[in-house]
């Protein structure tokens, strides 16, 4: 899981794309929120869920303190030996989700969901314009929906929709 900044903004307001994706099978699943938040992180986890087919066991995110509170809230903390959980992790632990952190300054752990931001900003953001909020989610919806369905050459010239459809363990 990540956000990404949408390049554009809409009416001089800023916009978060928040970006899952299952390395398993490249699935991904996108939604745009028009802040960066822990609240909107646990909205988003909660849609994945959701929609996603399979139960998630784990997910993986960067140090951002959307995420967690590791590297910027322990001292902060009334108790730093014992400082108070993030709200993702407390989600996390609630619905029996692993939640695992990249090192500091190591994107390159996170690899999928950096490679589908260079997709994103190539192929969607650089040819697409928004007029509002409302044609930022469309316009988001559709690309997920083409992204999902294209083919891969890591998995062997199938569609992220052709793995996840064809494996055998559902929730």
């Amino acid at each position: 899981i990540d956000v990404k900044y949408v390049p554009q903004t809409i009416d001089n307001k800023q916009y978060y794309q928040y970006t899952a994706i299952d390395v398993a099978t490249r699935w991904r699943y996108l939604l745009p929120y028009e802040e960066q938040s822990n609240s909107n992180v646990i909205l988003f986890l909660k849609e994945v869920i959701k929609i996603f087919p399979h139960k998630i066991l784990a997910i993986k995110t960067d140090n951002h303190p959307t995420f967690t509170n590791r590297y910027t809230g322990y001292a902060k903390s009334a108790d730093p030996l014992c400082p108070r959980l993030h709200i993702l992790d407390i989600f996390c632990i609630n619905n029996k989700i692993l939640h695992y952190l990249i090192d500091p300054g190591k994107p390159q752990q996170n690899t999928f969901v950096e490679r589908s931001h260079r997709s994103d900003q190539e192929s969607f953001y650089d040819r697409t314009n928004f007029v509002s909020f409302e044609d930022l989610k469309y316009k988001m919806r559709l690309w997920n929906m083409y992204y999902n369905d294209l083919r891969h050459i890591g998995l062997h010239g199938k569609t992220p929709n052709e793995i996840l459809n064809n494996c055998s363990f559902k929730k």
